[in-house]
């Protein structure tokens, strides 16, 4: 049994000068890993900063989506009518989750940086992909800015247009899960250390996504646990092969393939010391 010297104290011998110019180094450094670490915070400071327009997206979608949900409270009090929005709200939390694995899906297997509405997006997926710790990183308006552009287009005519409690209380909540969803994620590459602890409460009551699920979608074969909300579609899709079938399906009609069936390239996988980060994410 051999045994690896680093591991052994150090004992004073005499021994020949090191005339070797360039001496054996560890293949792994682990300070030029964190020098590299601390460059790329320093690049993508800016990058995650939340602008005005960021900020003011955020408020416009908040703000919708509070009026659509007094509205369905305050109707729901006018009417007397209690179970049916109360029902309506819990299947938007579910449908929430599923509509998040179906986009992430979507956007981790198709399409590149130019294809047109899309292509930020999925060059940003690419970028999470890669440095997956950067999410956690993000300021709040400058991660949810988009989807809450979305959802106060999708929501305003909701609010100005529709008295019907049952759909209001679907459309808020089904509404602010997809909004909040980037956070939720972001969340998911946490520690429970950094994380506020109601956070904590709900990943572990599995209401939100928790980070040891999450993990996986991050390892090899890279293609599966794409649902970000609460993850609680996660093993259903996977068991069912559902992103299989749907696969099939657009390779069949259109002749596209999807990334999943082919080797990951470095664009699409963690970089080294991103991993460490995950795993440890992870443990604790």
């Amino acid at each position: 049994m051999s045994v690896d010297s680093s591991y052994l104290p150090a004992v004073r011998t005499k021994t020949k000068p090191n005339t070797n110019p360039n001496p054996n180094p560890n293949p792994y450094n682990y300070q030029q890993v964190a020098s590299a670490d601390n460059a790329r915070q320093r690049l993508d400071d800016q990058s995650t900063r939340s602008t005005w327009s960021h900020r003011a997206w955020m408020a416009t979608g908040c703000v919708t989506l509070l009026i659509c949900l007094a509205k369905s409270i305050i109707g729901a009090a006018n009417s007397h009518i209690w179970l049916q929005p109360i029902l309506a709200s819990l299947i938007g939390y579910l449908l929430a989750d599923l509509a998040s694995g179906l986009y992430h899906w979507g956007i981790d297997n198709y399409g590149s940086a130019t294809t047109p509405f899309f292509g930020p997006q999925i060059e940003a997926f690419r970028g999470h992909h890669k440095l997956p710790s950067t999410i956690t990183r993000r300021e709040l308006a400058n991660n949810l800015h988009e989807l809450a552009r979305a959802v106060t287009f999708t929501v305003l005519p909701f609010d100005l247009f529709c008295d019907n409690p049952t759909i209001l209380g679907f459309v808020g909540v089904w509404s602010g899960f997809v909004m909040f969803s980037q956070q939720i994620h972001a969340w998911a590459h946490g520690t429970k250390n950094q994380l506020p602890p109601l956070v904590v409460v709900l990943q572990d009551l599995g209401l939100l996504v928790s980070p040891w699920q999450h993990a996986a979608h991050h390892r090899p074969p890279y293609n599966n646990n794409y649902c970000i909300v609460s993850g609680v579609w996660n093993k259903f899709l996977y068991r069912h092969k559902i992103f299989e079938a749907l696969e099939l399906v657009v390779f069949s009609k259109l002749g596209v393939r999807p990334r999943s069936w082919d080797e990951p390239n470095s664009d699409w996988t963690s970089q080294d010391s991103d991993i460490c980060k995950t795993y440890h994410n992870n443990k604790n």
